[in-house]
């Protein structure tokens, strides 16, 4: 790789610094939506800014080693060692100037449904929400619970919940940027506990990762959105509401259809659906940009079937099998557990490697 090819990173260099003379200004803090915009870009620059000194500390000490090989000869024996870590340091910086997703500093709101496999799926349904509530856990973010239909026999038919960081998190550490792969058909292979004959049973439940959106982010003109309301209704159909508290929001030129039904009250429904559905505008608007601009990114799974998994839940064995990059371990207690780091890590280096395959 040519030294042309960090010109991107002097740049970045030179905004890093010109945000630190912004940030060190008190004045910046009267607006916290722009002190929150500033501090997350400086956060985003910091590491490439780090990569870039390392690689430039090392490209210096190389070229002041070949200088004096020319006044002593046994410099010369240092010249290897020199130009490893110069090759290390470039490779870093190359990785770290990649393009990065635009969501990939945001929250998320993760939704977990229930498919095929009737009760035992919303069974399924409600392990995964507690995996994914563990791991937030595990990573110090917070969660609520947007809108949830609970099934009979326990587990749901579907919820929504939101993922926050804690502050701003560090590059590729928010809940978007780790979780944004955990999208699509995930089967679970057991003995359910409706099964009195012993049988094991295969069933799935559907997993969508949308990227939180902010109001400046979508532009949702509400004489678009239809709102219809209802009353709400638990497992079985039983009403637990004599009001009209639930709430569904149809976008009328996208065709995108959001219910809440959670609260007691008809306008906090309301806002947790348009909640939902301004993550579903932002993640449909940039779908579509995606699809012209590359087809080198894949939508998430949207149907919830059998035959299109990402992963397999296998309990009799206790392993996990992603089936994306060939992953398999065999502690399927812990990863239930929130133990989530391992496969998720071997999606985001798949992931890192296709695209640093792709700029060559």
């Amino acid at each position: 790789m040519t030294n042309d090819r960090f010109a991107s990173a002097h740049e970045m260099v030179r905004e890093y610094s010109e945000l630190e003379i912004k940030m060190a200004d008190p004045s910046i803090h009267d607006d916290q939506g722009k002190a929150r915009q500033l501090g997350r870009r400086y956060a985003q620059l910091g590491p490439v800014v780090a990569g870039f000194n390392a690689w430039k500390s090392a490209e210096d000490d190389l070229a002041a080693a070949r200088e004096l090989v020319e006044v002593d000869p046994d410099f010369a024996s240092e010249i290897p060692a020199l130009e490893h870590t110069r090759d290390l340091a470039a490779t870093k910086l190359e990785e770290l100037l990649l393009p990065r997703d635009p969501n990939d500093d945001r929250d998320v709101i993760l939704e977990v449904k229930a498919g095929a496999g009737g009760d035992e799926s919303a069974l399924f349904a409600g392990d995964l929400l507690r995996m994914y509530l563990r791991y937030a856990e595990k990573h110090g973010w917070k969660t609520e619970v947007i809108d949830a239909t609970e099934s009979e026999m326990g587990g749901y038919k579907d919820i929504s919940i939101a993922i926050k960081s804690k502050g701003i998190a560090a590059p590729g550490e928010s809940p978007y940027a780790r979780l944004k792969f955990e999208g699509g058909v995930h089967r679970v292979q057991r003995v359910p506990e409706t099964e009195s004959q012993g049988r094991i049973h295969t069933s799935a439940a559907g997993v969508l990762i949308l990227p939180e959106a902010e109001e400046v982010d979508v532009d949702l003109n509400m004489n678009d959105v239809r709102v219809d309301v209802y009353r709400s209704s638990g497992p079985g159909g039983q009403s637990v509401n004599t009001t009209d508290s639930a709430v569904r929001l149809t976008h009328v030129p996208t065709g995108i259809v959001v219910s809440c039904q959670n609260e007691k009250s008809q306008l906090q429904n309301k806002e947790s659906a348009l909640r939902i559905l301004r993550a579903r505008l932002l993640a449909d608007a940039q779908e579509k940009a995606d699809a012209i601009a590359s087809a080198e990114r894949k939508s998430q799974v949207r149907t919830v079937d059998r035959s299109e998994r990402i992963r397999t839940y296998n309990f009799p064995e206790n392993r996990l099998s992603d089936h994306r990059v060939n992953y398999k371990s065999n502690n399927l207690d812990s990863v239930l557990n929130g133990e989530l780091d391992d496969v998720i890590q071997s999606l985001l280096d798949a992931d890192k490697a296709a695209r640093l395959a792709s700029t060559n």
